[in-house]
């Protein structure tokens, strides 16, 4: 059985949202947990007890204290679920990763790093030089990166890729600024905007994104575009934030 690092040890808590992955949540808790070298805990964030994911995870739990499952308590959805990551942190350094495998860990400590020397948010850019994305759907790409080169370019938000859900962020200023998001995977465009606007620290690595080979994407598009659309608009000065969702 591996030690877990005593909390004031740990650099960084690796934030996963969970729906009924089942076995396949194993391979890549794993690979995370062996790729990343630093004082690390990974929490497996799912909505119901009942999940597919949770005997796997408590089994992983069993072998690897580090590793353990957090009951969204929010209300369903992956949003609140990255919230209540959030909440059961114990590392300034917060990681947000997909349970699909389609993330590289190998960027995770340099990520980190960053986080540490200042910044607010580090994303894992499939746009910047080095970088790449490999299959997915291409209207969704095409979105994406669309959206992503031109909120660096022209809004300056200090990534290529504010619409990858895979970043790290600084728990302390996340919880000062607060999480809106209350449906899908738009928290990582809005802590993009919020940092863009306090003209606070945020920075990019390299990152190979490869399109999962099993099971069915959770990822709905066309109902998110329009929250999307709101803090795409936010970075470029638009608006004023409403309160956090609590």
């Amino acid at each position: 059985m591996t030690a877990s690092p005593a909390d004031g040890d740990l650099r960084a808590s690796i934030v996963i949202p969970v729906y009924n992955e089942g076995q396949g949540i194993v391979p890549i808790v794993q690979r995370i947990a062996e790729i990343v070298q630093i004082p690390t805990e990974i929490l497996c964030v799912y909505d119901t007890e009942d999940d597919s994911t949770v005997p796997f995870v408590e089994d992983l739990h069993r072998q690897d204290p580090s590793i353990r499952g957090v009951l969204n308590t929010l209300g369903r959805g992956p949003a609140k679920a990255i919230r209540a990551g959030f909440s059961h942190a114990k590392a300034n350094s917060v990681i947000v990763t997909m349970a699909d495998g389609s993330d590289d860990p190998e960027s995770i400590e340099h990520m980190v790093r960053l986080i540490e020397r200042g910044c607010v948010v580090v994303a894992a850019s499939r746009y910047m030089p080095g970088g790449a994305q490999v299959g997915g759907p291409a209207f969704k790409q095409l979105l994406s990166r669309a959206a992503g080169l031109s909120l660096y370019w022209v809004a300056r938000v200090g990534t290529r890729d504010a619409t990858n859900s895979f970043k790290a962020y600084r728990r302390s200023w996340v919880e000062e600024v607060g999480i809106e998001s209350a449906d899908g995977f738009e928290i990582g465009i809005e802590l993009v905007a919020k940092a863009r606007r306090q003209r606070a620290f945020v920075a990019e690595v390299p990152t190979i994104w490869l399109d999962r080979d099993t099971g069915a994407s959770n990822f709905k598009l066309m109902k998110w575009l329009p929250r999307y659309i709101h803090w795409y608009l936010h970075a470029f000065g638009f608006g004023a934030a409403t309160e956090p969702v609590t």
